[in-house]
């Protein structure tokens, strides 16, 4: 059997800082809690959900700072993924600090770094070289230099004939940049992720809303929608309809932290849809892999060194990549 095309995403690598207190945050003084540090961003989870879940190879372009670059790019080969990552020479790899509450929920303290300089000059149209698949994180769609990278791949990728998804990220960000300014920038894309609060906002919806009359809404504009809906499942929109409601699979485990169930969805669904499953059958792929992500602290599933690609000699070597000379533009710190 041949194996599907590359899956290749654009997005974000992050240091994740995981801090899960059993009890409320007490203001002004300690709160007991477990914390741990480890790799994230949406990108760069979704890439590893992907190559844990699927065949195709699958590629990852980020920034990050020269202080973690090569952690972060370990970790990235030792689940899977061949990492193209661009040594941004002014700023640090980006930070998330997520505040994990009992209930598993998680606020974000997001200070963007690296992770939102993305650039034009950090695009090369081998990158498509035998991709099937282009994702680009919702995060990048919040600064003019990034936003203007998304644009350049997605039109390098159409050109090709290479379908193209987009992950909305941030209901925060969304709202900041407006939604119609994100829809317009995004047209083209064949495949759009939102969660259902995403989904509303992009439709200009209350949250009182139903979430099938924004998946509905939004599926006029972009072929194929697939709402993630936390414990509700997944909901499945095409061409102006809902074609499938997916159950969601509960947890194998205790529930930890959601901080990787969006990306474990994201990452899953693109995988199954490289392998030949329908909408629904990869939603369906999608919530099982969300499931998965609730139970370990953080992002990226644990390795799987016996798959990952070689760093020093099977194969390519993922390629770290530094950028000199000052960028301009703004960056969303949280």
């Amino acid at each position: 059997m041949t194996a599907p095309g590359a899956l290749l995403v654009v997005g974000d690598v992050v240091t994740d800082v995981v801090a899960i207190h059993p009890e409320p945050l007490a203001p002004a003084t300690d709160t007991a809690a477990r914390i741990r540090t480890l790799p994230g961003g949406a990108g760069a989870n979704a890439a590893c959900w992907a190559a844990r879940t699927g065949s195709a190879e699958v590629r990852l372009l980020a920034r990050v700072g020269a202080d973690s670059a090569r952690w972060h790019e370990r970790a990235l080969v030792d689940a899977g993924v061949r990492p193209q990552l661009v040594i941004d020479p002014e700023e640090p790899t980006g930070t998330v600090v997520a505040l994990v509450g009992e209930d598993a929920e998680r606020t974000f303290l997001t200070d963007s770094g690296a992770s939102l300089r993305l650039c034009p000059a950090d695009w090369t149209p081998s990158l498509l070289d035998g991709a099937a698949h282009l994702h680009l994180s919702g995060y990048l769609f919040f600064t003019d230099g990034s936003r203007e990278l998304a644009a350049l791949a997605l039109r390098a990728a159409r050109a090709r004939g290479v379908p193209v998804s987009v992950d909305p990220a941030s209901a925060g960000f969304l709202a900041a940049l407006g939604p119609q300014r994100f829809l317009d920038a995004v047209a083209g894309a064949e495949v759009l992720l939102p969660n259902e609060h995403e989904a509303r906002l992009l439709a200009g919806l209350s949250e009182a809303a139903g979430v099938a009359r924004a998946a509905t809404a939004l599926s006029r504009r972009v072929p194929l929608v697939v709402v993630t809906r936390g414990p509700a499942g997944a909901l499945v929109a095409e061409r102006g309809r809902i074609t499938a409601e997916v159950a969601a699979v509960e947890p194998g485990g205790e529930v930890v932290d959601s901080t990787g169930a969006g990306d474990a969805f994201t990452g899953a669904f693109l995988a199954a849809r490289l392998e030949g499953s329908d909408p629904p059958e990869a939603a369906r792929a999608g919530c099982r892999a969300a499931a998965r992500g609730h139970t370990p602290p953080g992002g990226p599933p644990p390795p799987r060194p016996a798959e990952a690609p070689s760093a020093d000699g099977g194969g390519s070597r993922p390629s770290l990549r530094r950028r000199f000379g000052r960028r301009s533009g703004s960056r969303p710190d949280g």
